[in-house]
């Protein structure tokens, strides 16, 4: 049986702090701001592999409200739901992800952000596809006030 979930994650741009995309650090003026590493892929993608399982979100398993979890780096938390999936039962056949970002550049990363969480993920880097997409200036993104990303993923079990 396959089983397809979908996530979604947003942050706003923040001074002084790394922007990591994918589990990839981009060479750009600010971060995002959150709780982790605020790496909104990885977040989008977590939901997803969550949903797809019927296990909850990444607030469940990694509440902001935790000072362990703060600083973390998402593709540790991807790392921990793969490991739940495997136990339960479950494999990942494919990931899917739009990042929405009028800057910085998405596809020149797109390559390095696959091969990142395939790795942590134990799934073929062609399992994995990342696009960028832009708002055309509109809206808090367009503003260039924050990133979003939307993920689907499919599992199945075995």
């Amino acid at each position: 049986m396959v089983r397809c979930g979908i996530g979604f994650d947003v942050h706003a741009f923040a001074p002084n702090r790394k922007l990591i995309l994918g589990g990839i650090e981009f060479d750009y003026h600010q971060g995002l701001a959150g709780h982790s590493d605020a790496d909104v892929v990885s977040h989008a993608i977590a939901d997803a592999l969550l949903g797809a399982a019927g296990q909850g979100d990444i607030g469940m398993m990694f509440p902001d409200t935790d000072a362990a979890n703060k600083d973390i780096s998402s593709l540790y938390i991807l790392e921990k739901i793969k490991e739940s999936l495997t136990q339960r039962g479950y494999k990942i056949i494919n990931i899917d992800v739009s990042i929405i970002a009028q800057q910085p550049r998405i596809a020149p990363h797109s390559d390095k952000m696959r091969k990142a969480i395939a790795a942590v993920l134990q799934i073929d880097k062609n399992a994995v596809n990342i696009k960028g997409k832009t708002t055309e200036h509109l809206g808090f993104i367009g503003r260039q006030e924050g990133i979003a990303a939307m993920a689907v993923a499919a599992v199945e079990i075995l």
